[in-house]
């Protein structure tokens, strides 16, 4: 990793993509959304504060454990000043993403452990499937096997309809079309 003398105090966006691990357009994207933020030399190139290192570890940090960038771009603009998040800041922002993170980890757990009967049976029953119908939602709205959608015209809003009664025998496991 290349090191940067101390009395440099702005980096070019190749030194900071070299340093952060970040690839210069994720770097643009990231400026692009509010994330991080340079300025431009008279020659119109960015520069980016040596501080803004820790910002992007602090983005890739964050987007490794799942985190949507608008909910990063929300915790970093409440940091004061907009300054550099802190060991300090990363706990609280980490403790306040805990809950989400956990309600993720369950949905995949869950959909995990019943991988097995979709890959098995490949019916995707919207009875019994939590892959296709998570906590029963199409069953609270109507009945029927499957949900499809009408085809209509362009511009016009697809609705849902039930398709036509499907006999006992198609119904079973294994015989899905």
């Amino acid at each position: 990793m290349p090191q940067i003398p101390e009395k440099i105090h702005e980096l070019t966006v190749g030194q900071l993509s070299a340093r952060s691990g970040a690839a210069v357009s994720a770097l643009h994207f990231y400026e692009s959304k509010g994330l991080i933020s340079s300025r431009r030399t008279t020659g119109n190139q960015r520069r980016y504060s040596r501080d803004i290192l820790r910002r992007v570890a602090f983005v890739r940090a964050a987007q490794r454990v799942g985190i949507p960038l608008a909910t990063i771009r929300e915790a970093l603009a409440e940091l004061p000043e907009e300054r550099t998040p802190t060991h300090e800041d990363w706990a609280h922002l980490s403790e306040a993403w805990r809950s989400e993170l956990d309600e993720r980890i369950k949905q995949l757990n869950r959909l995990r452990d019943h991988l097995t009967d979709c890959i098995g049976c490949g019916c995707l029953s919207l009875d019994t499937c939590v892959l296709s119908n998570p906590d029963d939602v199409f069953g609270e709205r109507q009945s029927g096997s499957r949900l499809m959608v009408e085809r209509r015209a362009p511009g016009v809003r697809q609705e849902s309809r039930q398709p036509s009664p499907r006999t006992a025998e198609q119904e079973e496991p294994g015989n899905c079309r």
